[in-house]
């Protein structure tokens, strides 16, 4: 007796097949990953460079626009304006202060607890090294609405940018090409007060990432550090003498040429009696009788006897 056995067949993939589609997913599923990445990076990288050059010109429109107020009415050369040369961490950061008549952009309160805007303001951009990286150092607009005597300290602080390379200001005493740099303005010891003729502002800033970890790949070192500049020239008219500077004055009262008391109660009669006569004898138009009637005519009117 023969017995024959069916054998089934069976479908599938092979094990080498199921390895090489895992592969070829695995190369696709690499390439859309490293494509998405270089797309965020691209657009960070882009949104990095936009606020990189946006910053610097805003930082410098602010300074400008302070100087355009400059306010010297009643105020010593000394206290005009302060440039003060600073080195911190290796890098330049210079400071400038000086009153200004740019409205308060920090919200102040008034003697009623109100929030007021105060027409004079003292006004300067300082520097501190940034506490989270020593490379760089950080820029604050310092503001205070209570102008003093010593117009250059106290405060309020405002953050501008965190990333900065260098901030380098320049005082020039006269104008043109041959015009020679100082360094130090208005500060204690140094010889040049009241106004520069012009100023030269330089502010170096760093590309800053947009995340904490992000890593900026598509720019270099070099284009990542940019360094902006600044002239702003200062008004002919506020450069003035120590002499010069419009100063309130209270006019003094007018004082008579008279001294003598008996001299003016004789002049005041004598006043008196030209303007008419004495008033209880009725002489007169401008003077009043006793009687209670006003005279009709500068000769005539017993007022005094009708009454």
């Amino acid at each position: 007796m023969i017995i024959h056995h069916r054998q089934t067949l069976r479908s599938g993939f092979t094990l080498v097949e199921v390895l090489l589609t895992l592969l070829i997913m695995s190369g696709i599923l690499l390439a859309l990953t490293q494509l998405l990445t270089a797309a965020r990076r691209s657009k960070d990288t882009i949104h990095n460079i936009k606020e990189h050059q946006l910053a610097g010109p805003a930082i410098l429109d602010l300074i400008q626009a302070d100087l355009r107020g400059l306010f010297v009415y009643n105020r010593t050369l000394v206290h005009h304006i302060s440039i003060e040369n600073d080195v911190m961490s290796g890098l330049d950061s210079d400071r400038i202060d000086f009153l200004t008549t740019t409205d308060n952009l920090a919200l102040r309160l008034n003697d009623e607890d109100q929030l007021a805007t105060f027409d004079i303001n003292e006004v300067g951009y300082c520097l501190r090294p940034n506490p989270n990286y020593d490379e760089f150092l950080e820029i604050y607009r310092r503001e205070d609405a209570s102008v003093d005597d010593d117009p250059f300290a106290d405060g309020v602080f405002q953050f501008l940018h965190d990333r900065v390379k260098g901030f380098n200001i320049k005082s020039y005493e006269e104008d043109g090409p041959d015009a020679e740099p100082v360094d130090q303005w208005g500060v204690e010891g140094s010889e040049n007060i009241g106004l520069p003729a012009w100023i030269e502002i330089e502010l170096t800033l760093e590309l800053a990432p947009r995340l904490a970890r992000e890593q900026v790949l598509f720019v270099s070192r070099d284009r990542s550090t940019v360094t902006y500049h600044r002239v702003i020239r200062l008004p002919e008219g506020l450069r003035t003498e120590e002499g010069e500077i419009p100063m309130p004055r209270v006019p003094a009262a007018p004082t008579s040429s008279v001294t003598d008391p008996a001299a003016a109660v004789a002049g005041a009669g004598a006043l008196g009696a030209a303007g008419g006569g004495r008033p209880d004898q009725g002489q007169g138009g401008g003077g009043r009788p006793s009687g209670g009637n006003f005279g009709t005519k500068g000769n005539g009117g017993r007022g005094g006897n009708d009454g």
